[in-house]
């Protein structure tokens, strides 16, 4: 009987799209996925080290999983990914029982690693590649209607907060050529939407060829519907770039800029390449190229030297741009980050203050621009069964509006016109549309 493997994943859309690596990796060395851990002889978790209370999640997680190995001791349990990456000094020592240490450039050597490994001593492999791109590996697709697709590997930005160039590497793009190879093979399988990704996914770069030719190339191939990426650098947004969002159809009209901060001091500690004048200016172009087009983003509040009247400002900011949604953090010190090294100078109870005033602000937001959309007739992509409910389906809207609607004739894969009739923050509440001739809304 062939090995049975079970894969967890913690983290961005990266972490999921390295976890269908690992299985495509393995299962063509004739490994088996269960979708249960009881199940398996060999138990993996994939984990981002970007904040501490994710890695304080997979700590809880991996001791969890502890009895599967007390049960039948020849059971392997495997720590993959950015934590290991980031934490290989402390691991063993707070969880012993583990098996498997390695990092994000490591998967090549996996299915040899655990060939080879006796039930003694624990493998640790975390050398970063220089050159590792897994442009040769075929994933194992676990989605059925959006397929990640990695563009690049790694950053050069070192953000002064951000621990991704010393857990990952620095930037190293896949060949344009494989990449569409992939695009259309995801196509092939019935994927409708593919989703780029990078950590500074807009750096790409294959020689004389940028992201724009790759998103123009993309766009070109029969059977996707929708084309996303993630996560653009504000820094990076080339003008042939934003000439592409604006003109090719099946480029979403959502992007995800992160900002950080509205402060151009903040910015300057952060080094994040812009104030935020050229910031707002580079939205202005985007909105230009793009009528309708929507932004979410990412705030840090509380980071070393931010002011009362920092804050104040990215406050003002949030107001003045109206963000679809955003991903709000209170400042955590990163080991290894030369923020890390400077000394706090916002107690831990102004930074959740803080924290839970741009929660606030921003839910309603969120919940206004979703009320917007109120008597409109929206495209769903479905992408299965909702929470609300037996009979309702859930999918995304080309803006990335989560929509439910009742339903027991369409399937996952499907695109949908749908009358939306209730909103919430995060929601879009419809029906399918009815049969008379209405306007979609162009791109939603």
């Amino acid at each position: 009987m062939s090995a049975r493997v079970y894969v967890e994943s913690y983290g961005c859309q990266m972490n999921l799209a390295d976890s269908e690596l690992v299985l495509g990796q393995l299962t063509r060395q004739g490994y088996e996925e269960v979708r249960s851990p009881s199940e398996a002889d060999v138990i993996l978790v994939n984990t981002c080290a970007i904040r501490e209370h994710a890695e304080e999640r997979v700590v809880g997680r991996l001791t969890q999983l502890l009895p599967h190995k007390l049960r039948d001791p020849s059971v392997r349990i495997g720590i993959l990914g950015c934590m290991a990456q980031h934490q290989r000094a402390r691991l063993l020592e707070r969880l012993p029982f583990l098996d498997l240490v390695l990092g994000p450039d490591e998967y090549r050597r996996l299915p040899t690693i655990l060939d080879r490994q006796g039930l003694a001593d624990p493998a640790i492999e975390v050398r970063l590649g220089r050159e590792e791109t897994y442009a040769d590996f075929a994933p194992a697709r676990r989605g059925e209607v959006r397929a990640w697709v990695t563009a690049m590997r790694g950053c050069d930005k070192f953000c002064t907060f951000c621990v991704v160039p010393y857990v990952r590497g620095r930037e190293r793009s896949l060949p344009l050529p494989r990449l569409l190879e992939q695009v259309e093979e995801a196509a092939c399988a019935g994927f409708r939407e593919v989703v780029f990704l990078g950590q500074t996914v807009n750096a790409y770069r294959d020689g004389d060829l940028d992201f724009a030719d790759l998103l123009r190339a993309a766009a070109r191939v029969e059977g996707i519907g929708r084309i996303r990426f993630t996560s653009p650098h504000p820094a990076d947004m080339s003008e042939r770039v934003i000439d592409v969002i604006g003109s090719e159809a099946k480029v979403c009209p959502q992007i995800h800029l992160p900002l950080q901060s509205a402060s151009d001091a903040v910015l300057a500690r952060m080094e994040r390449g812009y104030t935020i004048d050229e910031y707002d200016a580079l939205l202005d172009r985007l909105r230009g190229a793009r009528q309708g087009i929507e932004f979410s983003t990412d705030i840090i509040v509380g980071f070393p030297g931010e002011s009362e009247a920092d804050f104040e400002s990215t406050i003002a900011y949030l107001r003045h741009v109206e963000y679809d949604h955003a991903f709000l953090f209170a400042y955590s010190g990163r080991e290894g980050t030369r923020a890390a090294r400077w000394p706090e100078t916002v107690s831990s109870e102004e930074k959740q203050r803080r924290l839970q005033a741009v929660i606030a602000l921003q839910e309603h937001i969120s919940a206004q621009r979703s009320a917007r959309w109120r008597g409109r007739r929206v495209e769903v992509l479905v992408e299965g069964a909702a929470r609300r409910g037996e009979g309702w389906l859930s999918g995304k809207t080309a803006h990335f509006k989560t929509t439910v609607f009742p339903s027991r004739s369409h399937a996952a894969g499907e695109f949908v016109n749908v009358d939306v009739v209730q909103s919430t923050a995060h929601t879009l509440i419809g029906q399918p549309a009815r049969e008379e001739a209405r306007e979609v809304v162009a791109g939603a």
